[in-house]
Parts: C-alpha cells; sequence; structure tokens
C-alpha cells in the first residue's frame, strides 16, 4: 500500500509521479490544518466589521465588484459563482488529469491564504481517497482569473451538484454517507480561482514528455545502427566545448548505449552522416533542456496560492491581486510543445533515410520491392502527424480577449495552450512509435550480433509484440503495438 502523501510537504515531480502511479490517499495533516483554520477564523472575524467591503467576499465577482452583498446572502453568493461559472464544454477531461487538479487546489488551499474551512478540504481530499472524480469538460478556460469554468466543474460536488463520474454527486455523496457542504464567505471563489486545469495538464504532459524524451535517445540509437552511422558525432570533447547540458547528457547517452556496437566502431564507406542521426544531441539535447526549465516553472506553480483575494493573517491584510493569471504556464505551454514537436520531426527524418534504399538496406526496407510496399507508407503517417505538429505549435500565449464587461481584459489563453500540448506530446508518441517499427524492420537487414546489447535486448522485445515483415500486410495495427511499447515498458 502506498505512503499516504501529507499535504504540507513541498509537491515535487517524484512525488507528483508517485501519486499518479501509486495513487496513495492524501492526508491534511495538523501543519496544514492549523494554516487552513487560522486564515479562515481571521477571516469570519473581518468581515463581522461594520462596512468592510472586500472583493468577491461580500462583494459581486468580475465587472460586478462594486456590487456590495448583504450578509444574509453571502453563502448564497458562493453556491450562485459555482454554479454560474459551470459552463464548461466539450470532451469529459480524464481521471488522471482530474485527480491532478484535486491534489493541486488542495494544496494550494492548504497553504492557508485563502480563507476556506477545513471541512471544505477535507472534502477534496475525500474525493481522491475514495475515488471520487468530478465531471470536468475540457473547454471553457480563458486562462485567468483562473480555470474558472474547469474549477467550477470540478467543485460542484461539494455542494451536492453536478456528477461524480456518471451519476449525479448527491447520489454518490449519499453512497458514501457524506452531506453536501455549505459554502461559507470566499469559499467559492477560492475553489474557482487558481491555475489548477493548466498546472494539471502541464503536470500531465510533463511526465509523458519526460518518458518520450528519454525513449528518443533509445530509438534513435536503434536507427543509428541500422543507418550503418558514425560514433565521431557523439565524442564528449564536440559537446564539451559547446556546454550546453542537455546536449553534453544526450550525446552521453547515445555513447553509453553503443560502446559496445560493432557496427558503429566499424569501417565507414560515408564521411559524415545527415543531420538528423549526427546532431541528434543538438536537437534531442535541446529538447531536454526546455523540458528542466518547464518543470522549474510548473513545481513552483503546484506549490503556490494562485486564488484572489489572498489574506495575510500576520500582516492583517486582505488583498487582490492576480495571481490566478495563467501567462507563465501558457508560455512555457508553448515552449514545450515547440521542443516535443522537434524530437517528433527530427525522428521522421530518420524514418525517411531508413526507407529510402541508401547503405544497403532495400528501398522501403523490403526484400521484394515494387510486388510489396513495404514500410513506405508508415513514413507517410509520421510525416502526416509532424505536420499537424507544426500547425499545433502555432502559440496561444500570445492571444487574448476582452471578457467580463473589459474588467478581465487581458488573459493568458493557457488552457488552449495546455490542451494543445497534450496533442502534440501524443502525436509524437506516435512518430517516435513508428520510427521504431521502422528501425526494428531495418536492423533485420544487417547482422543483429553485431550491434550493441541494448539494441538487440530492444529489438528482441519488440519482436516479442511485432513480427518481421515479409510481406505486405495491414501495418497500422502493429505501429498501434510500437506505440503500445512506449507506454508499458519505462525506459
Amino acid at each position: 500500500m502506498a505512503t499516504p502523501l501529507n499535504i504540507s510537504n513541498p509537491l515535487t515531480f517524484e512525488s507528483v509521479t508517485q501519486f499518479v502511479s501509486q495513487k496513495p490517499t492524501i492526508v491534511i495533516d495538523q501543519i496544514a490544518m492549523d494554516a487552513i483554520t487560522k486564515c479562515n477564523q481571521y477571516l469570519l472575524n473581518k468581515i463581522d466589521i461594520p462596512n468592510s467591503v472586500y472583493y468577491g467576499i461580500n462583494t459581486g465577482f468580475g465587472s460586478l465588484c462594486n456590487t456590495k452583498i448583504s450578509p444574509s446572502d453571502l453563502v448564497k453568493l458562493q453556491e450562485n459563482l459555482l454554479m454560474s461559472h459551470a459552463c464548461g464544454m466539450g470532451e469529459i477531461v480524464p481521471d488522471e488529469v482530474i485527480r491532478l487538479m484535486l491534489l493541486f487546489k488542495i494544496k494550494s488551499l492548504s497553504l492557508g491564504y485563502s480563507g476556506v474551512k477545513f471541512d471544505t478540504v477535507q472534502r477534496l481530499a475525500d474525493f481522491i481517497n475514495l475515488s471520487l472524480y468530478p465531471e470536468v469538460f475540457k473547454q471553457g478556460s480563458l486562462g485567468a482569473s483562473g480555470d474558472l469554468a474547469p474549477l467550477a466543474h470540478l467543485c460542484l460536488p461539494l455542494i451536492g451538484k453536478g456528477k461524480l463520474g456518471k451519476d449525479l454527486s448527491l447520489k454518490i455523496l449519499k453512497q458514501h454517507n457524506l452531506n453536501p457542504i455549505k459554502l461559507g464567505p470566499k469559499e467559492g471563489l477560492a475553489l474557482i480561482n487558481g491555475t489548477q486545469f493548466m498546472s494539471a495538464y502541464g503536470m500531465h504532459c510533463l511526465m509523458l514528455a519526460k518518458k518520450l524524451s528519454s525513449w528518443s535517445n533509445r530509438i534513435a540509437a536503434l536507427s543509428l545502427e541500422a543507418f550503418d552511422c558514425r560514433m565521431e558525432p557523439f565524442t564528449p570533447q564536440i559537446h564539451e566545448v559547446r556546454n550546453q547540458k542537455g546536449q553534453i547528457e544526450c550525446a552521453k547517452t547515445i555513447s553509453q548505449l553503443l560502446a559496445d556496437s560493432q557496427w558503429m566502431n566499424g569501417a565507414k564507406d560515408s564521411v559524415q552522416d545527415p543531420y538528423s542521426f549526427r546532431c541528434i544531441p543538438q536537437v534531442h539535447g535541446a529538447t531536454q533542456d526546455v523540458i528542466t526549465q518547464v518543470e522549474t516553472i510548473f513545481i513552483n506553480e503546484i506549490n503556490a496560492v494562485t486564488d484572489n483575494p489572498n489574506i495575510f493573517v500576520d500582516d492583517d491584510l486582505i488583498l487582490s491581486g492576480g495571481n490566478f493569471h495563467g501567462q507563465i504556464l501558457a508560455l512555457h505551454a508553448d515552449f514545450l510543445a515547440m521542443a516535443m514537436a522537434e524530437l517528433g520531426s527530427i525522428s521522421e527524418r530518420r524514418t525517411y533515410k531508413l526507407i529510402s534504399g541508401e547503405r544497403g538496406l532495400p528501398v522501403f526496407l523490403t526484400a521484394n520491392p515494387g510486388l510489396n510496399s513495404g514500410f513506405m507508407i508508415p513514413q507517410y503517417t509520421a510525416a502526416s502527424i509532424v505536420s499537424l505538429n507544426k500547425q499545433l505549435c502555432t502559440p496561444a500565449s500570445v492571444d487574448s480577449i476582452v471578457s467580463s464587461n473589459g474588467q478581465e481584459d487581458h488573459v493568458s489563453m493557457g488552457a488552449n495552450a495546455m490542451l494543445k500540448l497534450i496533442r502534440v506530446v501524443e502525436n509524437v508518441r506516435k512518430v517516435l512509435a513508428i520510427e521504431l517499427f521502422t528501425s526494428c524492420q531495418a536492423l533485420e537487414f544487417r547482422e543483429l550480433q553485431n550491434c550493441s546489447f541494448a539494441t538487440q535486448e530492444l529489438v528482441k522485445f519488440v519482436r516479442t509484440k511485432i513480427p518481421y515483415i515479409h510481406e505486405d500486410t495491414e501495418m497500422s495495427s502493429l505501429m498501434f503495438m510500437a506505440e503500445a511499447i512506449l507506454d508499458e515498458r519505462s525506459e
């Protein structure tokens, strides 16, 4: 059984990865409980002061910020906020992203700057611990004022509205002997203000990106041997004089994978290799550096307070600001999308060279070309996907649109950036799978025993799933099998 996750501990990439894979329970520990309770009590005391006015606590929202709300309507104000902002459309967000949204919302509220009740935060933890996942839709967030629509759907079940899974939340709550929560002052606003939709999708994509970055080096090593390439481009001195960390690490990885390869260390007819082979460290390494940079930004974000207003008990301040604005996330999502697209772009070029009939390989990697088309069309598919990624890499972060009667006049479009990013990352997985499929076929025309041990082991594993293609057959199912290998086997 997985060790419970204490919410007061800082979230790291490793702890989030374990949260996804091991599914531990969430514990609102004493440190977090004290911070939540202290802030909530301070807020309740403040709004009892006659003539006190605080945005979103006893006023309307957005462009209605100057409308004062009666004390008797404060609970209704917060419940209305959740219901009116639950305007999502499109596809349903997958459960693995919902779990991250819940985790990151709990973490933000537990830092003690939001004014919510302990019971409210605990109920969000109950949803995780009981595997009750609210129904959230992908479309509707502008990525500023927080992810309003997605977070409203995420939190509707707290008040017995919306859905948990495919059933009405009130029905599911009753099955677990849970009653709907009555929201206190500011709670609705604290729940829907924040960047947890963007953060959850960003971390989800980041985990996939790291895995695919590792796979890209492993698959490239297969292609290097299949295309009978030279080892010189991976010599440490070349990369040390440029001093780019990702490039140095990539070259080292490739060198280690191919160190015992007789193919790579044998005599060569070619003086140089094409860039898609020779510049693997420069391209893969650049993506690796972007992943590292993006990770820093997202780890900072998931440990941050991103709702509004913020309550600073020790300073006796309630301040309205804009920590919900997702610009930093939008920019880095666009950056990561471009970096990942390049892994797919260079991969497709290697696939293209492997079927070109060069360096002793038969054209389209079939022993009887003409009668057989061989691996002609998998490359078409890779090219199509790579081209789609180029279109998806148009940045979302430079876009904005005025909303809320002009009060919210610059938005990040970070949610759209995340929805594009996940498509790019999943597309890259397909392109790398096609290269894996193709390079294993190409290696059938080499003497596998002269390849590196790492190559031999990977090819043998692939062959337990995908056969050598002697004659034309339906390729799509085999390409899906190659993609599944990238999911099921960690590299």
